[in-house]
């Protein structure tokens, strides 16, 4: 049994998803591109705040089954340029203060609406 996660403090999918998808105790959060909420708009700005306004993104998908970053388990983050590591991993720091999720970083071509960074997640509810 499934159950489908909707929030409109995220941004509505893009295509025929779901935000995310709650399986027995674990939520498998789609991928996050830098889109306000309000509008569906890419954001403008770097890599950093491209990264920020994802991380907070995949945050209001977890709130909206009451869970938290803290409860994210492993994360993939795709980027169009890995030049960019750094910044970016400095903003995924700040999400994961403790015990960070096991992640992987992957460069791609290219993302929807033209995001330089998308971040998927898989979170577990707490037993």
């Amino acid at each position: 049994m499934k159950t489908v996660i909707s929030t409109a403090e995220a941004p509505t999918a893009v295509g025929p998803y779901s935000q995310a998808i709650v399986a027995g105790p674990f939520v498998f959060c789609s991928g996050q591109i830098p889109l306000a909420p309000t509008t569906g708009s890419l954001i403008a700005g770097d890599i950093s705040s491209q990264t920020k306004r994802v991380l907070e993104n995949l945050a209001a998908v977890l709130r909206a089954h009451g869970l938290g970053m803290e409860n994210v388990v492993k994360t993939t983050v795709f980027m169009t340029d890995l030049a960019n590591f750094g910044e970016m991993n400095t903003v995924y720091a700040n999400f994961f203060p403790s015990d960070p999720p096991a992640r992987s970083t992957i460069q791609v071509a290219a993302l929807p609406k033209g995001a330089n960074v998308e971040i998927e997640a898989i979170a577990i509810k707490p037993f």
